[in-house]
Order: structure tokens, then C-alpha cells, then sequence
């Protein structure tokens, strides 16, 4: 969340809390955040939803043979993902376009709502990436072992390695793939959430007036880094997913 009102000064220094703006909070009372409970996360979520259906479903109900703007940028999403799923997975993993792509939609549009003034940033919590990493994770191994069987398990043998190794290789190979969904969100999530703290400790130091200068071009410069970066951990974690479902669908070395 970009929040750009400068802390009070509190016994003659600033108030410092950068990480205050990511405290997950009920939209409606004071009370403890439950299971059910309308906060500002899922506020956001909901409006990075909403955005996205505003974009593919109304924005390119007329399926305009000259496309109208808003089309133009679904489409050129459209086909930048389902390009980048045919390369890596190959023309077998095209039938899993849809998941994919809601993935990355999901991640982008939330990333870039996340940069508005008073916004909250939704996928700087592991909470909400950890489904997606998770999510991925089981789905993907799921699919190997429907595909293949007990032959997805060929995905940790390494067979034109020495006979010695290959053991050692396997428990390398077995914990890299674990870890894999912990990294898939953690990365994510990490990245999104230095960006904005970042970004909130030169918006506090802006309130003192001999480094105002320095700090508004520091805010100007790590938000045009936040923008790019936006885009590219939603790009990471989508070519991430497809390259582990290149792994199910070819599980052999």
C-alpha cells in the first residue's frame, strides 16, 4: 500500500512504521479478523477481481475485429501467456492455458492495484501467495501422478548420471521439489512487500524538511521500480508454474 501522509512527529522524532500499512484490518468494527471476516485484504482481492472481469469480460464483450483499447491489452495478455505456455510446456500443456492464466492476471492486476495511493498490497502476504505456491504444488503433482503414475517418480532419477550418484542426486532432486511451492511464495511475496516498505521509509523522511528533496526522488524512483517489478514477479511466478508443469507432463531426465 502507497501511503504518502507523512507519520506525526512524536516526542520531537518521526514516527516510524513502515510495515504498519500491511497490518490486515475489518473494514467494518474493531474487532479480531476471523475467518469470515470483511477486511481490507479481501476488499482488495475482490477489487483486483472485479478489475479483471472489467477487462476481459466487459471491455471485450464486442470481440471488435479493430479492437478497442481495453481489448487491445487483453489480448496482447492473452497471447503473451498462452505463448509463453506453448514454449515451455509444449502443445500438451496448452489445455492448462485457463488455470495458468488466471494466475497471472490475478497476480498482475493485484500487484499494480497495490501501487494506488491508500491501497493494500494483497500478495505482499505469505497468507495469500502460500495458496498460490501451495495451490500450484498440488495441483501439478497431482496431474503426475494421474499422467504417469508411479513413472512421475522418474522425475527424481537421474539416469545418465553415474549409478553412485544417482541416489545422491535424488534426495537433492526430492527436497529441491518440496521446497519449491515454499520458494514459489515466499519470492513473491517478499519481493512486494521490501518494494513497499521501501518505499514508505522515504515518504516518512520526506517530512523533514533538509532531506525532503532526496526523498520525494526517492519515492519517485523505487515507485518506477515498483512498477516494473510489479509485472515481473507476476511474469516469474507464471513461468515458474509452467515450468513445473513441464516436469508433469515430461517427468523423465
Amino acid at each position: 500500500m502507497i501511503n504518502v501522509a507523512t507519520d506525526v512527529q512524536s516526542e520531537g522524532g518521526l514516527a516510524f512504521h513502515p510495515l504498519d500499512q500491511f497490518i490486515v484490518k475489518p473494514l467494518f468494527g474493531d474487532g479480531p479478523v476471523g475467518m469470515f471476516t470483511v477486511t481490507n485484504a479481501t476488499l482488495w482481492m475482490a477489487i483486483a477481481i472485479l478489475t479483471i472481469i472489467a477487462v476481459f469480460v466487459l471491455g471485450s464483450k464486442g470481440r471488435a475485429i479493430v479492437p478497442t483499447r481495453v481489448q487491445s491489452v487483453a489480448e496482447l495478455m492473452y497471447s503473451f501467456v498462452y505463448k509463453m505456455v506453448e514454449d515451455v510446456t509444449g502443445k500438451d500443456g496448452v489445455k492448462y492455458f485457463p488455470y495458468i492464466m488466471t494466475l497471472f492476471v490475478f497476480i498482475l492486476f493485484a500487484n499494480y492495484l497495490a501501487l494506488l495511493p491508500m491501497s493494500f498490497s494483497t500478495t505482499s502476504h505469505i497468507g495469500v501467495t502460500a495458496i498460490l505456491g501451495f495451490g500450484v504444488f498440488f495441483a501439478i503433482t497431482a496431474l503426475g501422478f494421474i499422467l504417469h503414475g508411479a513413472s512421475f517418480l522418474g522425475l527424481f532419477w537421474m539416469k545418465d548420471a553415474p549409478l553412485f550418484l544417482r541416489p545422491i542426486i535424488a534426495v537433492i532432486e526430492v527436497i529441491s521439489y518440496f521446497v519449491r511451492p515454499v520458494s514459489h511464495s515466499i519470492r513473491l511475496a517478499g519481493n512486494i512487500l521490501a518494494g513497499h516498505a521501501v518505499l514508505k521509509v522515504f515518504a516518512t523522511f520526506a517530512a523533514v524538511t533538509l532531506v525532503s528533496p532526496l526523498s520525494v526522488l526517492g519515492v519517485v524512483a523505487i515507485y518506477g521500480l515498483e512498477v516494473i517489478v510489479a509485472g515481473i514477479q507476476a511474469y516469474v511466478f507464471t513461468i515458474l508454474t509452467c515450468v513445473y508443469l513441464k516436469d508433469a507432463l515430461h517427468p523423465a531426465h
